[in-house]
């Protein structure tokens, strides 16, 4: 049985799109840890992308005490809307779920955490919201096809001041290492990387993944 808790509800965009949203908490409110929430950003909706993705990472941050908001970006699940071919419409679903999280959960320190397409997103966020107290990007698509769509948010999650922390596989498709260090170079404030050897982009998206981003976002947390 598990040791944490599903609700669903929705969350209206300031433009009318109707996000399909879930909160994963502990089952027992004293086993909650602190007030932080986590929100969670799916990969790239035009490719299937949808918050289906990240219910392992957030039952795993829910078990270890934490609430977690996962949702569907606009176009994408039960959301209504039209999905954006470069996320930048998606930046405001991010900043209406985490609207929600401060007025419904009592929370004034989230943690965003983007996976692949949604990392840029998230990214382009993390300063637009003023109780996001940290960033953490799994797969983040830096490299030159992925740019066409996504370059323009680069500078955003960049020029932040808030700590970061990058994940990636070293053998991720869209982006090499020797990129991602390159673009992390000119970051601003604390940046933190780590790599797992092997890992391709959509291996990391995958289920097997998830125990290991749960234990890399844990002491990330604890830094903050």
């Amino acid at each position: 049985m598990s040791n944490y808790t599903v609700e669903s509800t929705k969350v209206e965009t300031s433009d009318g799109a109707k996000l399909h949203t879930r909160l994963f908490k502990p089952i027992e409110e004293g086993d909650v840890k602190d007030n932080l929430v986590i929100v969670l950003v799916h990969p790239f909706s035009i490719l299937g992308g949808c918050q289906a993705l990240l219910k392992g990472i957030a039952a795993g941050l829910a078990e270890k005490g934490y609430k977690a908001v996962t949702f569907d970006m606009r176009g994408a699940g039960k959301s209504t809307g039209r999905a954006s071919l470069t996320g930048f419409s998606e930046i405001k679903d991010v900043i209406a779920v985490c609207k929600w999280v401060c007025e419904n959960l009592s929370s004034d320190r989230i943690l965003l955490v983007g996976s692949s397409a949604g990392a840029p997103i998230a990214g382009s966020a993390v300063d637009e919201i003023k109780e996001a107290v940290g960033y953490v990007s799994i797969g983040y698509p830096f490299g030159m096809f992925a740019s066409i769509l996504f370059g323009r948010h680069h500078k955003a999650v960049l020029n932040s001041p808030k700590p970061k922390l990058f994940v990636m596989g070293t053998r991720d498709g869209f982006t090499s290492v020797k990129q991602m260090q390159n673009k992390l170079s000119s970051a601003v404030g604390r940046v933190e990387t780590h790599l797992i050897e092997g890992a391709s982009h959509f291996q990391m998206e995958g289920p097997e993944f998830d125990n290991q981003m749960v234990n890399l976002i844990l002491p990330f947390i604890s830094s903050l």
